[in-house]
């Protein structure tokens, strides 16, 4: 039988091109997570996932995620399980914000809109990266941030801030889970994703040394690998 398609959904705030360095070993599917004119709502872009789904005619996807677009991954998951064949969550969390986290993202939307982006990677750069990370990984970091549509990164903050808990949903997802992180992830460190992997009834944990938040940018390679390993022994 053939292996399910992978869709990856990236992370806030980028677009698909994050997911550049592993498209020659992991051959996804990689969207744009675009919210447009709509609500605020992940929703929203988990129904655009599920309608490119069946534009393709794929009945199941492996659904990948990087932080953000692992709320979206959860979303769909939400929305209609029975598309999900397995999950890849990384460096992602399953709760939702804290009033103090929710609080950030508003604050932040509200200066992108009054400002533009110039601001953002000074603010958020080493946050997201290892301790010890290569001069080209911060460009293309800072590169991607700034290519982004305001609009969009605001769209993305509220509803990001609006997604609810789901820790119910994944606890009833009964398909093989993938959770990776980085080893100095500060934004969902590997505490939190250890206790992700333990919601999942097929979760496994994986986590790359030496890395932090955006872990297929900062080890391309490594994050492949390690999809690739669990795919074959998992059967997805």
């Amino acid at each position: 039988m053939e292996p399910a398609p992978l869709v990856l959904l990236h992370a806030f705030p980028f677009d698909s091109r994050m997911w550049d360095g592993v498209r020659d070993l992991l051959k996804p599917i990689t969207p744009d997570q675009r919210g447009g004119d709509r609500s605020p709502d992940l929703v929203a872009i988990a129904d655009d996932v599920l309608r490119l789904l069946d534009e393709r005619g794929i009945e199941r996807a492996v659904l990948g995620g990087c932080s953000m677009g692992g709320y979206v991954a959860m979303a769909v998951l939400r929305r209609d399980p029975s598309r999900v064949a397995g999950l890849v969550l990384a460096d992602t969390r399953a709760g939702a914000d804290t009033e103090e986290a929710r609080a950030n993202r508003l604050t932040m939307a509200a200066r992108v809109e009054a400002e533009g982006l110039g601001w953002v990677p000074d603010t958020v750069v080493s946050g997201l990266l290892g301790p010890a990370p290569d001069e080209a990984v911060i460009g293309r970091v800072r590169g991607l941030i700034l290519d982004q549509d305001p609009a969009e990164v605001v769209w993305a903050q509220r509803a990001m801030a609006a997604r609810p808990d789901s820790a119910g949903v994944l606890a009833e997802a009964d398909v093989p889970a993938l959770v990776l992180v980085g080893e100095h992830d500060a934004l969902t460190p590997p505490a939190l994703a250890r206790e992700l992997a333990g919601v999942l009834r097929q979760g496994e944990y994986v986590e790359l040394p030496g890395v932090g938040h955006l872990t297929p940018l900062e080890a391309p390679d490594a994050f492949a690998a390690a999809v690739l390993d669990w795919r074959r022994r998992a059967g997805v």
